[in-house]
């Protein structure tokens, strides 16, 4: 005789002979800070009913090629817990791990209810009508992304948007790390225009807000599926892309006096273009420009580096200790593109580092030289398609100009329209005199302008100490120090009113 089928909502402790057939409905891997993996996931039975079950890492290899998610199966065996998971996915007291006698079955089966998601209302979230250790499922439209945080020493990609329900309710929440860089790479593409919708699984909720799980959060955006289809059908009155704060345009401490455009041309020059052929020294400055075109050179489009800081390996095949102390077994790839721009007829050449260009292409230059390389292409000097994402784009440019190599240095930039705007009419004249004087924000201007005469650069550097900047619509890579080209020594810093010297690597805030 078989086995009668037991109900999910009946499993407790009592037994492990236990007889399920249901829906896996979410499976993910969980890391430990030893490195110890293991798998958890939720099964549903017919009448709906869910319970979390876990795999241990002497099981692991077992099963992580079997079980897939949203398939069907019959499960035999296991034992019971009271569930005392950190974060529980569902109101099941109990969970379910698998034992050495635990067997599986897939099988198709049509009373089990498809893969859904158990959306929390914004409304519950403002009135705290939350468990504390209960992982929701959240579906809303952005509109507006109000801070990026860019990965740096001691900071983690973050990335806050406001998600606004069906009701008009908003809520902020927080994508980080990879959930971060997804988001904004959608966001730069191109492709992509108008409402967009994310459905973020496993959020976590406190204090109002949501953020992403560091295990089993998954982000769909804009995706083909039922649940965000309905949901952007009333979204049609927002028809373009959500905008950016001028908060998400800066990394400055929210208590300055000063506005992201006044902090953008602290200590400045702002000219024109057309006023960079008469530069005669290394001059810290910021203009209007709209990218043309790549300017070809013998180094391509990236170089070797540091897996920590930017500096330049001194070999790209060898392993080496780098001057910010870190060991580096294989250098990796990052971004120094050279790119011609222009204002009226006015031309310049412009160098544009890592964290930039990362920034706008939303993937590392790590990522898209390993793609060429998958792909077959093994003409490393072939400039990729998706850079192209560079070109045709009239930003604000903070940069410093080297006359002796007619380049300038990227330090930080802008591409959104009202920032653009205000900088190009309020102080970019053509007089070679900004409209505000020149170190009016900084008193401390004469230690600043020493110490900006005695750097060199070599061309050949980024000068970010950046390990990864998260791609970024309206970007501005803001209050990072004054990051310069430096020698092939090691990254330096200028500080705004000390001379030039090695500085502990300061991340944005």
């Amino acid at each position: 005789m078989s086995r009668k089928v037991d109900s999910v909502k009946d499993i407790n402790d009592s037994k492990e002979t236990w007889r399920l057939v249901v829906r896996i409905m979410d499976v993910w891997s969980v890391v430990n800070n030893k490195g110890i993996e293991h798998l958890e996931m939720i099964v549903m039975d017919s009448l709906g009913d869910r319970i979390q079950v876990l795999i241990r890492h002497d099981h692991l290899l077992k099963w992580k090629e079997v079980i897939k998610e949203n398939m069907t199966c019959i499960i035999n065996n296991g034992s019971v817990y009271n569930n005392d998971f950190q974060w529980k996915v569902c109101d099941h007291s109990k969970k379910i791990v698998f034992l050495g006698g635990t067997t599986m079955k897939a099988t198709k089966l049509q009373n089990i209810p498809p893969k859904g998601y158990f959306f929390k209302d914004f409304g519950e979230i403002f009135q705290g009508k939350c468990k504390t250790d209960r992982l929701e499922d959240i579906i809303g439209a952005v509109s507006e992304i109000n801070h990026i945080q860019s990965n740096t020493p001691g900071k983690k990609v973050v990335v806050s948007v406001v998600l606004k329900d069906l009701k008009g309710n908003c809520i902020n929440c927080n994508l980080w790390e990879i959930y971060g860089s997804k988001i904004l790479a959608y966001y730069n593409d191109p492709k992509n225009n108008g409402a967009i919708v994310i459905l973020l699984t496993h959020a976590m909720v406190k204090d109002g807000q949501v953020s992403n799980a560091w295990s089993g959060s998954k982000l769909l955006i804009n995706e083909d599926i039922p649940e965000i289809q309905d949901f952007m059908l009333p979204t049609n009155e927002q028809k373009e892309k959500p905008t950016q704060s001028a908060k998400s345009l800066s990394n400055w401490s929210g208590g300055s006096q000063y506005s992201p455009v006044e902090r953008f041309v602290h200590n400045a020059k702002c000219m024109s273009l057309s006023q960079f052929c008469k530069i005669k020294h290394e001059t810290l400055c910021v203009t209007v420009a709209t990218t043309l075109k790549f300017v070809v050179s013998k180094y391509g489009w990236f170089y070797y580096g540091c897996t920590r800081c930017s500096s330049k390996a001194p070999n790209p095949e060898k392993a080496y200790e780098c001057s910010c102390g870190q060991k580096v077994e294989q250098p990796i790839p990052r971004y120094k593109i050279e790119i011609y721009v222009s204002n009226g007829e006015s031309k310049y050449r412009f160098v544009f580092w890592d964290s930039e260009c990362a920034a706008i292409l939303g993937m590392t230059a790590e990522f898209m030289h390993n793609s060429m390389v998958e792909n077959g292409e093994d003409d490393l000097m072939v400039c990729p398609d998706e850079l192209e994402m560079l070109l045709n784009k009239k930003m604000a440019f903070r940069v410093k100009v080297q006359p002796t190599f007619s380049q300038a240095s990227v330090w930080k930039l802008c591409d959104d329209e009202a920032f653009v705007k205000e900088i190009e009419n309020d102080y970019i004249v053509e007089d070679n005199q900004s409209k505000t004087e020149y170190a009016k924000l900084v008193p401390n201007k004469e230690n600043l302008e020493t110490s900006a005469q005695t750097l060199y650069a070599s061309g050949e550097n980024d000068p970010e100490s950046i390990i990864l900047m998260t791609p970024a619509k309206d970007v501005v890579i803001a209050d990072k120090g004054e990051e310069v080209d430096f020698e092939a020594s090691g990254a330096t810093q200028l500080s705004g009113t000390k001379p030039s010297k090695k500085l502990k690597i300061e991340p944005s805030s």
